[in-house]
């Protein structure tokens, strides 16, 4: 059985108090769960990946709500055209479709070209995102739509810089917001 994590704060949530209610993850980023995922992002083998949201499917619907709004980190434009997808908003049709709630690609918005999280240091990764969110005010004013929460989903949190940022301008959405993510690096 896969490593679980148990709710609760970390140590950087305890020390800088983060913009969303929560964060929750599934799994550990380790073992087995870091080999599906390094599969399914580098090779697009996605089996496995499948197999672990089904053992998941009991704590997804024990954490979403069918009133519930999940929001996928959006990637650059430019390298959802060269990988020719989006990893963020493939888990969270995956996990939507588990818990029958919600979810929207076009309410985030990525703004600017950032360098890759993966190649810089926990600090750096604070400063490349700090403004490269937004919101599609337009779009959210017209869908009308009222939800219980909002989730800001992601594939790993690292550091936490990428679910802050777009948890601080998900904000602006004046819903309650957490994150959800599929795996954390335990330090």
């Amino acid at each position: 059985m896969p490593a679980s994590l148990a709710p609760g704060p970390c140590g950087g949530c305890l020390n800088q108090l983060p913009f969303q209610q929560s964060t929750q993850s599934l799994f550990a980023y380790q073992g087995a769960v870091r080999d599906a995922i390094l599969a399914w992002k580098l090779q697009g083998h996605d089996a496995a990946l499948h197999w672990l949201m089904k053992v998941a499917s009991r704590r997804l619907e024990t954490c979403l709500d069918r009133r519930d709004l999940l929001l996928p980190v959006p990637m650059p434009l430019s390298r959802m055209r060269k990988q020719g997808r989006h990893h963020a908003a493939d888990l969270t049709t995956w996990m939507a479709q588990e818990a029958g709630c919600a979810w929207d690609w076009r309410v985030l918005r990525r703004q600017g070209e950032q360098v890759r999280q993966s190649s810089l240091s926990e600090k750096q990764r604070q400063k490349n995102l700090r403004k490269a969110f937004i919101l599609d005010q337009d779009y959210w004013r017209e869908s009308k739509k009222h939800y219980r929460r909002i989730w800001v989903i992601d594939d790993i949190i690292t550091t936490g810089a990428t679910v802050h940022y777009a948890a601080k301008v998900a904000r602006a959405l004046q819903g309650e917001v957490h994150v959800l993510s599929f795996s954390r690096v335990v330090k």
